[in-house]
């Protein structure tokens, strides 16, 4: 069986990735999977040794001028519209988030059936990705949801699954989960994009704050862009603090932090799924994330982390603070870490998406 992949930046962030854990899966499975993709040196470049993968590359970069933006956005939709049509033969388009609009209307036009991932909240972005969603629901024969918070906000009469994100045992393989020595290293991680809504400077600020404790920041950029951001915020990098750029090997990172944290801000995004959090669950790490949305559906207070809005940073560091000095809390919450990302398994999210593809 032939599927298509469309997807629109091709990076190390949560999306691509479970885009790759699908195609591994199928490519194992003897599918025939062309992958259209923005020509970037992501993670879905890692599929590239099956002999069953085919590439499709287009150029496409984000920009932080809105102007730039926007034309590197319409040009990529051009490609992908165009590049679409060279994919006949393969009787499903499977469109990877709601950003590859262009894909999605050729394969409409071609009367294929179309399987949307839809990973964003179109609700809380802007107008712009509002139009996109609206596009989705005309054009989509299928929905796949990464959480019953994301679903609540579709319409309830339409073809919708809900399938949890899951890491590939390629990637926790790498993990050493081990509760009393992270208990020891008093090191805190944040695995985040460089935008204010995902709070870095907050991030920053905690380190600051706490200096009796590392803290670890590995930004999903590079180490230029990171370099501005810097002086353009005018921010003073405290000495018990590490930056680190876009990673293609994350592990070490995990393996050597005691707490993981998300600050995303609730008032400018709420996270559909999490990804970050369970992969720092995988590695036996407390967490601390934001109070709504899917992240919120697998964190429990006081079980497997904590649930604090960003607003609230002092409780933020309070917290950070008895978590680190009370083993017998840490060592619990590590545990039941561990016990809650077992039940995320690559295999049971990749098989209910196959089911997607095989249904006519």
């Amino acid at each position: 069986m032939k599927i298509a992949f469309f997807h629109l930046y091709n990076d190390y962030s949560g999306s691509p990735k479970v885009l790759r854990n699908v195609g591994e899966w199928l490519l194992n499975k003897g599918y025939s999977v062309s992958i259209v993709t923005s020509k970037t040196n992501g993670v879905l470049d890692e599929l590239k040794h099956y002999d069953n993968a085919q590439y499709d590359y287009f150029h496409y970069h984000p920009s932080c001028n809105k102007f730039s933006w926007i034309l590197h956005f319409i040009w990529a939709q051009i490609c992908l519209f165009c590049k679409a049509f060279k994919y006949k033969k393969c009787p499903t388009f499977y469109i990877n988030t709601i950003m590859p609009i262009g894909a999605a209307i050729a394969g409409k036009l071609l009367g294929k059936r179309i399987v949307y991932h839809y990973h964003e909240n179109a609700f809380i972005k802007s107008a712009f990705y509002r139009l996109l969603y609206r596009g989705m629901l005309r054009i989509a024969d299928k929905i796949i949801c990464v959480s019953h918070y994301q679903r609540s906000f579709l319409p309830k009469d339409m073809d919708i699954d809900v399938v949890y994100n899951a890491l590939p045992s390629a990637f926790t393989d790498e993990l050493l989960p081990d509760p009393e020595n992270g208990y020891k290293r008093k090191h805190i991680l944040m695995v985040s994009s460089l935008l204010l809504y995902k709070s870095p400077i907050e991030f920053i600020n905690l380190a600051t704050e706490l200096s009796e404790y590392n803290f670890t920041l590995v930004l999903n950029e590079t180490d230029d862009a990171i370099d501005s951001f810097i002086k353009e915020h005018k921010i003073v990098i405290p000495k018990n603090l590490n930056i680190s750029p876009r990673q293609s090997d994350i592990h070490q990172f995990y393996n050597n932090a005691s707490i993981l944290l998300n600050l995303s801000n609730p008032n400018k995004v709420i996270e559909t799924f999490g990804m970050t959090a369970l992969e720092g669950m995988s590695a036996a790490l407390p967490v601390i994330v934001p109070t709504v949305g899917g992240i919120a559906e697998f964190v429990e207070d006081g079980v497997n982390g904590y649930k604090i809005d960003v607003q609230n940073i002092d409780l933020i560091a309070s917290k950070i603070r008895e978590i680190l000095s009370d083993r017998e809390l840490y060592c619990k919450l590590s545990n039941a870490a561990i016990s809650t990302a077992s039940k995320f398994t690559s295999e049971q999210m990749c098989n209910c998406i196959e089911k997607t593809f095989l249904k006519s």
